[in-house]
C-alpha cells in the first residue's frame, strides 16, 4: 500500500497540494493531507506559531500514519517542502522517498514577489498574504530557510525535486543546489514549463503529476505479507 503525506506551504492551506493529491488517490494511494499549526485561522494563531510547531504539526500527522503504515512517501509544497526535509532527516527509515514542490531553498524579495500575482486562482491569496501576514511569521520562515541548509546533506533517500520554470518566488537555481547538495544520489529535477510556484495548478500538471506517481511507484516499500 502507498501512502502519502502531503505538506502545503507558508501562509498556504491544503488547497496548494489539493490537485496532486486527488490524483494520487485516484490511482489508489492513500493519501493524507492537513493544515499546519498557525495557519487556517486568524492572524493571531499564524503570528504565535513557531517554524517548530509547524514541523511539529507534520511530524504529529506522519506518527499518525506510521500507527498503521510502515513507509510513508512525503510530499512537501514551498515551506512544506523544507519541513518534509527535516522529517526525512529524523525518520529516514520510515519514510520511501521525498518530493520537493517549489523549494525555497532561495527565495525572492517582496519586491520580486510581487510579480506572482497574475497567477490565478491563487491571486487574492497572495494579495491578502502580502498585506496581512505577521512580521513575526515571517521571520520565522526565513528562519526555517537558512536552517534547512544544515539539513539537505542529511537527507539519503531518494528526493524528487519539482520546480516551474517560470516561478518567481523561488530562484531556478534553488533545483540544482539540491541535487549537488541533498545526500544522496537518487535525484532527479522536473522543470515544469509555464508554471509558477503553484506546480499543482499549472497548465501541464498533468505530466508532472504522471512522473510523480511513477517516482513514487519505482521508491516504494513492499511489506511481506
Amino acid at each position: 500500500m502507498k501512502v502519502c503525506l502531503l505538506i502545503h506551504g507558508f501562509t498556504g492551506g491544503e488547497y496548494e497540494v489539493s490537485p496532486l493529491a486527488d490524483y494520487l488517490q485516484a490511482q489508489g494511494y492513500i493519501v493524507k493531507m492537513f493544515t499546519l499549526q498557525g495557519h487556517g485561522g486568524s492572524k493571531a494563531e499564524l503570528r504565535n506559531a513557531t517554524r517548530y510547531d509547524w514541523i511539529h504539526s507534520a511530524e504529529t500527522q506522519l506518527k499518525q500514519l506510521l500507527t498503521t503504515y510502515s513507509k510513508i512517501h512525503l510530499i512537501g509544497f514551498s515551506t512544506g517542502a523544507l519541513i518534509a526535509a527535516h522529517l526525512v532527516v529524523k525518520y529516514p527509515n520510515q519514510i520511501d522517498s521525498l518530493t520537493m514542490l517549489s523549494a525555497p531553498v532561495f527565495p525572492l524579495n517582496p519586491q520580486q514577489i510581487i510579480r506572482t500575482l497574475y497567477q490565478w486562482p491563487m491571486v487574492k491569496a497572495y494579495i491578502r498574504n502580502l498585506f496581512v501576514v505577521p512580521s513575526r511569521a515571517t521571520r520565522e520562515f526565513y528562519r526555517i530557510v537558512h536552517e534547512s541548509f544544515a539539513i539537505y546533506p542529511h537527507i539519503k533517500i531518494p528526493a524528487l525535486i519539482v520546480q516551474g520554470d517560470q516561478d518567481h518566488l523561488v530562484k531556478m537555481k534553488s533545483a540544482a543546489y539540491l541535487v549537488e547538495h541533498l545526500g544522496t544520489p537518487d535525484t532527479r529535477v522536473i522543470i515544469v514549463p509555464n508554471s509558477g510556484h503553484l506546480v499543482c495548478y499549472a497548465e501541464y500538471k498533468s505530466e508532472f503529476f504522471e512522473a510523480v506517481q511513477v517516482w513514487i511507484d519505482t521508491h516504494s516499500f513492499i511489506d511481506p505479507e
